[in-house]
């Protein structure tokens, strides 16, 4: 059995919002038995003789649901400011400013009400719509960051050679510096550069323990994935050799 999905785009109103109805052509043989969903109603119905199971009725309705989305807003806070210029999203909080460029991203912003921000996009399809989502990710990441601030939390694990763990800061770039020594007994240093805007500390609390903080989710995260990459061991047999630098926690500098 084997299903067909098209859809008719109907006359634009004056309006100007362009309608869809979905359809949905199920292939028996050399016939074909239309079937179509009725949103006045909200009911599934087939123009033939059989009825479309249930789980397909369900994947339909999704379908119907994500192809009608076209817009997603995101709400700001008094005490931030957002600029979009060109697509080009400047958020300043609290904690800071960040920048993000969504030029290459065919998307339109707008601003229909106070402190709601419009993300639409004309004539989007699937993947259309998962980019609007992205877009509202970046967007809530960037306004988390400059009010809460993101902290990443990274444990050392070993079973007989001790991991020791030096930070500096770099006086010309003002960067963090890690420097990971004895790992596996090897003499080799390995240093990690932290990506611009992220601080890293050895916690005073938890033994071995490393933190991440800064205000970019993009640069923490990197910045743990740097570290935890660099201790990757090789030819050994990685299912008995755990030793490295693992992310243990994610979180937020300010807690709600």
């Amino acid at each position: 059995m084997r299903y067909i999905y098209s859809e008719e785009r109907l006359p634009i109103p004056e309006n100007g919002e362009q309608a869809i109805r979905p359809l949905l052509f199920e292939v028996i043989g050399r016939k074909d038995v239309g079937a179509e969903w009725e949103t006045s109603s909200g009911a599934f119905g087939c123009a033939g003789r059989m009825s479309a199971p249930v789980w397909l009725q369900e994947l339909f309705a999704r379908k119907t649901a994500a192809t009608s989305l076209s817009k997603r807003r995101r709400c700001e806070n008094d005490c931030l400011k957002v600029h979009i210029r060109s697509r080009v999203v400047t958020v300043e909080g609290p904690r800071g400013k960040l920048v993000k460029d969504l030029s290459h991203i065919a998307v339109t912003f707008g601003r229909p009400e106070k402190n709601v921000i419009s993300i639409e996009m004309h004539h989007g399809v699937r993947k259309g719509i998962a980019t609007l989502r992205t877009v509202r990710t970046l967007i809530n990441n960037l306004i988390i960051g400059v009010t809460r601030g993101f902290k990443y939390k990274m444990r050392y694990v070993y079973a007989h050679f001790p991991i020791n763990v030096n930070i500096e800061k770099n006086s010309e770039t003002g960067q963090f510096e890690v420097e990971i020594r004895n790992f596996l007994g090897e003499k080799i240093v390995r240093r990690v550069t932290a990506q611009p805007g992220v601080e890293v500390a050895i916690s005073s609390n938890v033994k071995d323990e490393l933190q991440l903080t800064g205000n970019s989710l993009e640069a923490v995260s990197q910045s743990a994935a740097d570290i935890q990459q660099i201790c990757r061991v090789r030819n050994k047999d990685i299912r008995k050799f755990l030793d490295g630098l693992y992310v243990s926690e994610r979180g937020n500098i300010v807690e709600e």
